[in-house]
Formats: structure tokens, sequence, C-alpha cells
């Protein structure tokens, strides 16, 4: 998949960029944090214990600053559960996300004044084409017919957790039969990275895809 060095929120926020309107909404907010909660889990940083994100040790970090500063948040925080993470100040790991991609050239900040007085900033993609192929790509791995087997897993949890908050990806791409069963398949293969992956990628599908579905369907994908 295009961009592979960049985190699995990075992608996402990629991915669900709208470049005609507002992308900070909550959904897209909920969608980059359970982002960064699969992949710290996916790395074996975050463990599940009795359905409480649990951070692995101490002293562990990824490089990433997003990904780190969501281990660190996890740390000093009172026990919360995977669905509560996803939203519990999602808005932190959603700005960081996006200035980590204005520092790598993917986003641009462009200052304007709102009315003609007040000072304001809005983000705009900096290369178009390559959050298109991010949409693209997962529209193939949803609609196949790559074997499931054999989509990596970070591409697996890409495409599930976009299906799941309905965006960037086609709504046809997982209606349907074929589409839940597709599903089904790129999720067993998202749970193969660590123990306990069933239970957290369960978990924030859910906390997702209820965000999804009560947004209006003109707003989804």
């Amino acid at each position: 998949m295009p961009n592979g060095s960049l985190s699995l929120p990075a992608r996402l926020c990629l991915l669900a960029w709208d470049p005609a309107g507002s992308t900070a909404t909550a959904r897209v907010q909920h969608l980059v944090r359970a982002g960064a909660l699969t992949e710290l889990a996916q790395r074996g940083l975050l463990t599940d214990d009795e359905g409480i994100a649990t951070p692995a040790d101490l002293d562990s970090s990824t490089g990433d600053a997003v990904l780190d500063g969501l281990l660190e948040l996890v740390r000093e925080s009172l026990p919360h559960r995977w669905r509560t993470w996803v939203r519990l100040h999602a808005r932190v790991t959603f700005d960081a996300v996006r200035e980590q991609l204005v520092a790598e050239g993917h986003l641009r900040a462009e200052k304007r004044r709102v009315l003609g007085v007040f000072p304001s900033v809005e983000y705009v993609l900096a290369r178009e084409a390559a959050a298109a192929a991010l949409r693209e790509e997962a529209r193939r791995v949803l609609e196949g017919p790559q074997p499931a087997g054999e989509v990596s897993e970070r591409d697996a949890a890409l495409a599930v957790l976009a299906a799941a908050a309905g965006l960037g990806v086609p709504g046809d791409s997982v209606s349907g039969v074929r589409g839940r069963e597709r599903i089904t398949e790129l999720t067993r293969r998202c749970v193969s990275a660590a123990p306990g992956m069933r239970k957290i990628v369960g978990e924030v599908w859910d906390a997702v895809s209820d965000e999804g579905a009560r947004a209006p369907a003109s707003a989804r994908g």
C-alpha cells in the first residue's frame, strides 16, 4: 500500500481527508485514534486485561511521536476500556497526526482570516494523489481478489477500520453477503498479530462502527 512508512493512524487520516470540506470531525478523530490503538496493540505495547487497554510496560516506545504520546496518555490515566479510548481525548491524537502530516509534506497549513479579521489556519492536502491512492488500495483490499491471508496485517487493519467508520471507502465495497464475509476474513487477518487482538479489534471496530452508523449517508466514503 502507498505511504507504507506512515503509521496506521496517519494513513487513516490521509485516507479519510476530505479535500472539499472539513475533516476535523469527531468521526475522523475517532477513526484516527482507533488506528493508533490498533497499531500499539499490534506492536505488543498495549495489551488486553479483561477488556482494559493496558500498557505492556512502563518504558517501551515506538519512536513515533503520535503513538508514543498516546501510550504515555494511557499510562498516566485511569484504566479504561478500548471502546472508551477510541473517543476519550481523541482530538489530541488527531491534532498530533495532522501536525506530523504537515511536517512530512502530506498536508499544508494555510493561514486565513475569518470575516477578514480573525486569524485561522486551514489544512489542505498537499499530495492529493497519495491520499487517492490510499483510498483506491483500501477499496481493492476490501473487494479482493487477493486472499485475506496474503494482505499485510497493517493493510487489513486500515481497510477494516475505514469500512467500520464509513470513511474513505465506497459503501458498496462492504455491503451484501460477500462484503461482510470479506470484512470477517480481513478482521481475522488483523487479529493474528498479538495475543488478545481479537477482543481489541472487536472493541475498536464496534466503537468506530457505531460512530459511522450515526453519520448521515451523504457524509460517508
